[in-house]
C-alpha cells in the first residue's frame, strides 16, 4: 500500500504542476537524459469506478479501462514490457528501448476478475506482490478500515475529541487528521486506534480482508497464468522500518517461505509495505539482500537507471494513480522529468 494523497488541494495542485510541465515543452525535451534505462509501474486495486463521494484510498485504484491505456501507452512509446525477472538484467545491460515492469500490491480479488483479462488481452507480463496474511483473512487492511469508519460516522472519535463527519469535506479532513497522526505512531497505536474506529463504527473488519483480498486458491488459480509472478510483500504488511530486525525478518522470511510452499515455485522478489523512508530504509535493504531475494522495490518516486544496479534492493516506483486517470499525465511521467525534478538531479533517491 502506498501512501494516500493528503487532501484535495494537493491532489490539485500536483495536477497543475503536471499540466504546466507538459505545456512547457520541456519534459519531452529533457526525456533522453532523464528518461532512464525503464520504470517499475505499481498498481493496486483495478476494478470499474463507483463514486462513493468521499474516497480518501482513491489513489490506490484505478479503473480497468485506464489500465488497457497505460499498456497500449507504454507499448506507444516503445516500452518493452518485461517481467520482474529481467529487471536486473535490463539495469545492468540496457537494450535500446526502454523497459517497463508491471507490478501489484497486496493480493487484491480485482486483480484476478478485472486485471487479469487486460494483461492477458495485451499479453503483458506482470508481478502481484502478495501479503500471506491476507490470502489467510488474518491481517488488516487498516486503511479501507478508516476510510468505513468514517464514512459510517456523522462524528468521529479521536483521542478525546469529536471530529465533525457529516458532509464529504468533513470526511476527509477527519480521515486525513487521523490518518497522519497515526502514522507518525507506532504500528501498534495505529491497529488499536483503528480497530476501536471500526467497532464503534459497526465495520467487520475481518470480513473487509475476506471480501477484498485473495484466498490462496484464487492465488493458485492466477499464478497459473504465465503472464503472472507471485512476489513477497510480508506476513501483516507492516512498516518493516518500526520493527526489530528479528521480526523484520520474521515477516520477510516467512511469508517467502509461505508463498513457495502453497504455488511450489520461488518467490523472488520482494516489495516493502508502505515502501517511503519511515518504513524501510537502509536496514531493510540489508535484510532483503541476505534473505536473497533478486530484487527488492520501494515506492521511492522515480525511473530506473543504470545505478541502480549497484541499489537492486531499493528500486523506485511510478505509482500509476487513480486521481491522475489521463493518457496526457502517463505519458508525462514516462519521460521522467517529474521525478528528476521530485528528486533534485538524483538518479538514485533510496
Amino acid at each position: 500500500m502506498a501512501n494516500v494523497v493528503k487532501g484535495g488541494l494537493r491532489s490539485r495542485v500536483f495536477g497543475a504542476g503536471l499540466r504546466a510541465l507538459g505545456a512547457s515543452g520541456v519534459a519531452r525535451l529533457a526525456a533522453s537524459r532523464v528518461g532512464g534505462v525503464g520504470a517499475i509501474l505499481m498498481f493496486h486495486n483495478v476494478r470499474p469506478w463507483v463514486d462513493p463521494g468521499f474516497a480518501p484510498n482513491r489513489g490506490l485504484e484505478i479503473e480497468p479501462g485506464f489500465l488497457d491505456r497505460t499498456i497500449q501507452t507504454l507499448r506507444d512509446n516503445d516500452f518493452d514490457i518485461i517481467a520482474m525477472d529481467e529487471v536486473a538484467e535490463r539495469i545492468r545491460a540496457p537494450g535500446r528501448r526502454r523497459f517497463a515492469a508491471l507490478r501489484l500490491d497486496d493480493g487484491y480479488r480485482d486483480n484476478l476478475v478485472h486485471a487479469l483479462p487486460v494483461f492477458e488481452r495485451h499479453k503483458a507480463p506482470f508481478t502481484i506482490y502478495v501479503a500471506t496474511g491476507y490470502a489467510d483473512a488474518t491481517a488488516r487492511l487498516w486503511w479501507t478500515e478508516l476510510e468505513k469508519a468514517v464514512r459510517a460516522l456523522d462524528q468521529v472519535p479521536f483521542e478525546g475529541r469529536t471530529l465533525p463527519a457529516r458532509a464529504d469535506a468533513e470526511k476527509m479532513a477527519a480521515f486525513l487528521k487521523i490518518y497522519w497522526n497515526l502514522r507518525a505512531g507506532s504500528d501498534e497505536r495505529l491497529l488499536r486506534e483503528i480497530a476501536g474506529l471500526a467497532d464503534h463504527a459497526g465495520i467487520d473488519a475481518p470480513a473487509l480482508t475476506r471480501d477484498f483480498c485473495m484466498r490462496w486458491d484464487e492465488i493458485a488459480l492466477i499464478a497459473k497464468n504465465p503472464l503472472c509472478a507471485i512476489g513477497v510483500h510480508t506476513l501483516t504488511h507492516p512498516r518493516l522500518a518500526s520493527l526489530d530486525e528479528a521480526a523484520a525478518r520474521r515477516e520477510m522470511a516467512e511469508s517467502r517461505a509461505i508463498i513457495e510452499a502453497r504455488l511450489g515455485r520461488p518467490a523472488r522478489h520482494f516489495a516493502y509495505p508502505l515502501g517511503d523512508p519511515s518504513s524501510a530504509g537502509p536496514r531493510e535493504f540489508a535484510l532483503a539482500n541476505e534473505l536473497g531475494f533478486e530484487t527488492a522495490v520501494t515506492t521511492r518516486k522515480g525511473m530506473l537507471f543504470p545505478e541502480h544496479a549497484d541499489n537492486l534492493m531499493a528500486l523506485p516506483r511510478m505509482s500509476i494513480n487513480g486521481d491522475y486517470q489521463r493518457v496526457d499525465y502517463l505519458e508525462l511521467l514516462l519521460t521522467g522529468a517529474p521525478f528528476w525534478i521530485w528528486n533534485k538531479g538524483r538518479r538514485v533517491a533510496a
